[in-house]
């Protein structure tokens, strides 16, 4: 077992779902521990991601605590098992951890769920719009700081670009279409991009008209990424101090509903992409 200096929400999550299968089977560390071949406070500094575990461990654990679940075995094999680095971590002495974190969790997602209401979505912004986003945070960022975390936002978008893509699927409402972020010139660029993006297979772009009225989750941000196995995806919510991530079961399916809602009353992809050109040709 190798120790870590800074457990990754990643490292975290799959701490707290071996936690969770030794809790099921009824066992206390002590009893896992002499199961498995350990001593209780290694078994802790692994339910606790100070120490990192193999895939072998992992399945060691898993038939310890009489697990059957062997896609939910694999899955978590899968993530004990990948010690390389992400891009990512040559942010990690510029950019907050929760950043790191949410490119981690879109860099391993099976595929993504997004919903803004006065916002573009992350994975579409442009790097003008971007860069105008980033100039609105308080406390003020200094210019390097918010090229920093535009090339970060940028570099997070090659989920959508790399030979196998994640699949996409985001709702956006009509007041972040029609926000001018930057100026008009800058806004129809970022509507042009958002409208190619949308034409891509694997990309779906649908939206909430002002006519629409109220509907669910009116207000929030929304991410959903979806894991190997879905006792493994994860909720991410973008709150103004950063980014939260949720992963109880109750919490999944919450999500899971809201989002199915606010699709629901979303327009369908062909005529959301007609809504765009419409605003961008009006812009």
């Amino acid at each position: 077992m190798a120790g870590r200096t800074a457990a990754t929400a990643r490292r975290l999550r799959l701490a707290a779902e071996l936690r969770k299968l030794r809790e099921r089977a009824g066992l206390t560390a002590t009893e896992a521990a002499a199961a498995v071949g350990t001593s209780s406070g290694q078994l802790s500094n692994v339910e606790t991601a100070r120490f990192g575990v193999s895939a072998d461990r992992v399945r060691a654990m898993a038939h310890a605590y009489s697990c059957c679940d062997q896609a939910l075995v694999d899955a978590l094999a899968g993530m004990a098992g990948d010690r390389t680095k992400g891009w990512w971590e040559l942010y990690r002495d510029v950019l907050p951890p929760g950043l790191l974190d949410l490119s981690e969790l879109e860099h391993h997602a099976g595929a993504l769920r997004t919903a803004y209401t006065a916002h573009m979505p992350g994975l579409l912004q442009t790097a003008d719009h971007a860069r105008v986003v980033f100039r609105q945070v308080v406390p003020e960022l200094s210019p390097p700081e918010i090229e920093h975390r535009v090339s970060h936002r940028i570099k997070r978008q090659e989920v959508l670009y790399r030979a196998d893509p994640t699949p996409y699927r985001t709702i956006v409402h009509e007041a972040a279409l029609r926000m001018e972020f930057g100026g008009r010139q800058v806004a129809r660029q970022q509507l042009d991009h958002v409208l190619r993006m949308a034409e891509l297979d694997h990309v779906q772009v649908l939206v909430i008209p002002f006519a629409v009225g109220a509907f669910p989750g009116s207000g929030q941000s929304i991410g959903y990424a979806s894991g190997p196995v879905p006792q493994l995806d994860t909720v991410h919510l973008d709150q103004s101090h950063g980014p939260v991530l949720l992963d109880a079961e109750s919490q999944l399916a919450k999500y899971r509903t809201l989002l199915d809602r606010m699709e629901a009353t979303a327009l369908g992809a062909e005529k959301s992409r007609e809504f765009i050109r419409t605003l961008l040709r009006n812009l």
